[in-house]
């Protein structure tokens, strides 16, 4: 039956033992194979970060090379520019500084000067019937 077995199995006559529930076979330089085996792969992770850090200094450099061609501003600059120039005009202040509001948005006095506007392609008898309500 043995021999039937393992013929099957083609030859895996380690794990046969595992599999029919018998013992497993101790190797004594396990625990020494097992720490070798780690540390070659925390070896090999610290030269594949290694390695990416090396091409990602690259990309930045030939990045930064073009931002000097073409006067591009990074955007961490663009944002504490940002910031700077809101803590600046905010020093004197108590309160927090007020968001600008867009062209066009909520004023009485840009609405006032679409009517007139409009107001003004409007044929004379019609504005007449306007001025008359």
């Amino acid at each position: 039956m043995n021999f039937v077995m393992k013929q099957a199995l083609g030859g895996a006559t380690k794990d046969m033992g595992k599999m029919l529930g018998g013992e497993e076979e101790k190797d004594p330089d396990a625990q020494k194979k097992e720490e070798e085996r780690q540390e070659a792969l925390r070896q090999q992770e610290e030269e594949r970060k290694a390695k990416y850090a090396r091409m990602e200094a690259e990309r930045e450099n030939i990045r930064q090379g073009i931002r000097d061609k073409y006067g591009i501003k990074k955007k961490e600059e663009k944002e504490a520019e940002a910031a700077a120039a809101m803590e600046q005009a905010s020093e004197g202040s108590l309160t927090r500084p007020k968001k600008a509001v867009p062209t066009g948005c909520g004023e009485e006095e840009e609405e006032e000067s679409i009517v007139d506007t409009v107001m003004k392609f409007i044929p004379a008898p019609l504005m007449d019937m306007f001025n008359k309500k």
